[in-house]
C-alpha cells in the first residue's frame, strides 16, 4: 500500500466517524464529569442514616410479610383441602398455588434477611475499619513526636 493511499483511507475513516473515541469519561452532554467540574447529578454519597433506614425497612418487611404470608398460606391450604374433599377440581389448583406461594414467600424473606444482615455487617465492618485507621494514625503521630524531640549530635 502506498503512503498516499494510506492517508486517503485515514481521511475517509475520519469523515465516517461521527463521535471520536473517549477513554475513561462520558460525552460532555451525557452526564458525568467533564472539564474537571462536577456533573449536574453530583457525586454518589450515602450516609449511615440512609443505610440504617434501608436495613430497618428490610427487617420490618421480613417480620410483617412473614407473619401475614403465613396467614394467607394457611387459609389457602385450608380452602384447597375443603374444595378437594367436596370433589372440586379448583381445590387441586388452589393447593398448587399455595405451594408456589410458599416458595416465593421464602425467596422474598431470604432477600429481606440478606439485605438487613448485609447492612448490619457493613456498618460493623466500617466501624472496625475506622478504629483501625484511627489507631494507625495515632501511632504515626507518636512516631513523628519522637522525631521532633530527638537531639542533634
Amino acid at each position: 500500500m502506498a503512503w498516499d493511499e494510506w492517508e486517503q483511507l485515514k481521511s475517509e475513516a475520519a469523515k465516517r466517524q461521527t463521535t471520536p473515541m473517549r477513554l475513561n469519561q462520558l460525552a460532555p452532554s451525557g452526564g458525568g464529569e467533564s472539564g474537571g467540574g462536577k456533573s449536574a447529578w453530583g457525586d454518589l454519597t450515602v450516609s449511615q442514616k440512609d443505610l440504617a433506614s434501608i436495613g430497618s425497612a428490610a427487617h420490618d418487611l421480613f417480620d410483617d410479610f412473614g407473619r401475614y404470608s403465613d396467614h394467607a398460606r394457611i387459609s389457602s391450604m385450608t380452602a384447597a383441602g375443603g374444595l378437594k374433599s367436596e370433589g372440586f377440581a379448583l381445590g387441586g389448583a388452589l393447593d398448587h398455588v399455595a405451594e408456589h406461594w410458599v416458595v416465593q414467600a421464602r425467596s422474598l424473606l431470604d432477600a429481606c434477611a440478606h439485605i438487613s444482615n448485609h447492612l448490619r455487617f457493613t456498618k460493623n465492618q466500617h466501624a472496625a475499619d475506622e478504629s483501625y485507621v484511627a489507631g494507625t494514625l495515632s501511632s504515626i503521630s507518636q512516631l513523628n513526636e519522637g522525631f521532633d524531640h530527638r537531639t542533634d549530635r
